[in-house]
């Protein structure tokens, strides 16, 4: 992990275990050995073992929960709660992946036309993957 840590601009770690401190995936060494510049997104910010100071990380020892901070050259963003800060971009961009999916088995009717029916390609490697069930059957568990 410490290598890839190295080579990469932007890390997210998102690792939690109920009832329990966040593991830390991201060592202050290897926050070091990262470019300046670099970006590390922790989703468990303000979830992790409590540091010598008292104050808690997440997956990266050096996250303040709450706080975007720089340290050796890295950003570090530790927001407790990223969905609220981006709640408008997070809905357009779920309603646009909606939109594209229905494309997908709702093909376009011609002008004036009802509404085409739906059509299950399984061809389409996106519908497969999205199929649960199929004539009365489970498809996926």
């Amino acid at each position: 992990v410490a290598k890839r840590v190295a080579q990469a601009d932007v890390v997210v770690s998102t690792a939690l275990i109920p009832g329990r401190a966040a593991p830390v995936l991201v060592t202050e060494e290897m926050v070091k050995s990262m470019k300046p510049g670099s970006v590390i997104v922790d989703i468990a910010a303000g979830k992790g073992a409590p540091n010598p100071d008292g104050s808690v990380g997440g997956n990266c020892p050096l996250t303040e929960a709450g706080k975007t901070v720089i340290k050796h050259g890295v950003t570090i963003v530790g927001e407790t709660n990223l969905p609220a800060l981006v709640a408008a971009d997070s809905s357009s961009l779920y309603a646009r992946n909606v939109l594209d999916f229905l494309k997908l088995v709702l093909p376009p009717a011609a002008k004036g036309e009802p509404p085409a029916a739906l059509t299950i390609d399984m061809e389409d490697d996106i519908v497969a993957a999205c199929l649960v069930a199929r004539d009365g059957a489970v498809t996926r568990a």
